[in-house]
């Protein structure tokens, strides 16, 4: 009779949230640390649960124990999917990274709208219509909830701003969080951290949804080579992309917004004990101010 061979599954999770320079770490991983094969975001633990642990497993049949294994996937906000890694890898850790909340919402308000999941609207239009686009910024509450999983000790919590400002100082420490050889970034021309930004939204939303539909049958059958493959030939960008640009917040809307999100700024500052006060002024002010005047946000050890 064979005998079956373990499953071989990540020993840690990026678990971003999503528009954090996720895509960024991946690639700078790569070759480093064994990831998906063929795919960045596998989204196992959230959309394609339904198809069982060895079609998970299967992402990593060509890991052979000689490095560590990772996924790079931004399930930070979801609690099932939380519980459910905790479930199948009790013993995984968690890397985060935490960007200034009002940024990272408008790129989501324009990752919506670029793959056709939001209707044609405004930036408040669409807020409206998902509100779950707002909520997704309790970086505190979610937080709390993979330290009580994971145990604090297993969670990294980053900060977007060092990876734009000090992306190998950002880097050394997921790397030695994970125990691997640290990574230099010099004379690396085919990184950048905004590998997933976008301009313009769909010429033809019709077109877009189609699109985007279709990558997402191709990703749950595994089919990674054609997902890539139109990639590279355009297809996802000509069908998502070509429309109208997507123009900065107003100023009005910046300042409503962080007040919006005070509070929950506030509150991951008390709970990791850090300066976040730069994410609580409006970009106006923020932009009038000298450098020293208006800091990085910065651990209180570091």
């Amino acid at each position: 009779m064979a005998i079956a061979r373990p499953l071989r599954l990540p020993e840690f999770i990026g678990a971003g949230p999503g528009r954090t320079g996720t895509t960024w770490l991946h690639n700078v991983l790569e070759g480093q640390v064994d990831l998906p094969y063929g795919v960045k975001e596998t989204l196992y633990f959230t959309t394609f649960y339904h198809k069982g642990i060895e079609w998970y497993a299967r992402h990593f049949r060509y890991a052979n124990g000689d490095r560590k294994i990772a996924e790079i996937c931004p399930y930070f906000f979801d609690t099932e999917a939380r519980e459910r890694i905790k479930a199948v890898m009790p013993d995984c850790k968690i890397i985060t990274t935490m960007r200034d909340p009002v940024d990272r919402l408008y790129s989501m308000y324009k990752l919506l709208r670029y793959s056709a999941a939001a209707r044609r609207g405004t930036f408040e239009q669409t807020l409206n219509v998902w509100p779950s686009m707002a909520k997704g910024n309790r970086y505190a509450s979610n937080l709390k909830g993979w330290f009580e999983t994971f145990g604090r000790e297993n969670v990294l919590v980053t900060i977007y701003d060092e990876l734009r400002s000090d992306p190998q100082k950002y880097l050394n420490r997921v790397t030695d969080f994970m125990a691997v050889e640290r990574i230099a970034l010099s004379g690396r021309r085919d990184l950048r951290d905004d590998a997933n930004s976008f301009a313009r939204a769909p010429k033809n939303r019709k077109l877009a949804r189609n699109a985007f539909k279709l990558m997402y049958w191709l990703k749950g059958h595994q089919a990674y080579g054609l997902v890539n493959l139109l990639e590279r030939a355009g297809v996802w960008q000509f069908c998502g992309g070509r429309g109208e640009l997507f123009l900065p917040l107003t100023p009005e809307q910046d300042a409503r917004l962080r007040e919006r999100y005070r509070p929950e700024v506030e509150a991951l500052e008390e709970m990791l004990m850090i300066d976040l006060s730069a994410w609580k002024k409006p970009r106006a002010l923020r932009n009038s101010e000298t450098a020293a005047d208006s800091p990085l946000p910065r651990f209180a050890n570091a």
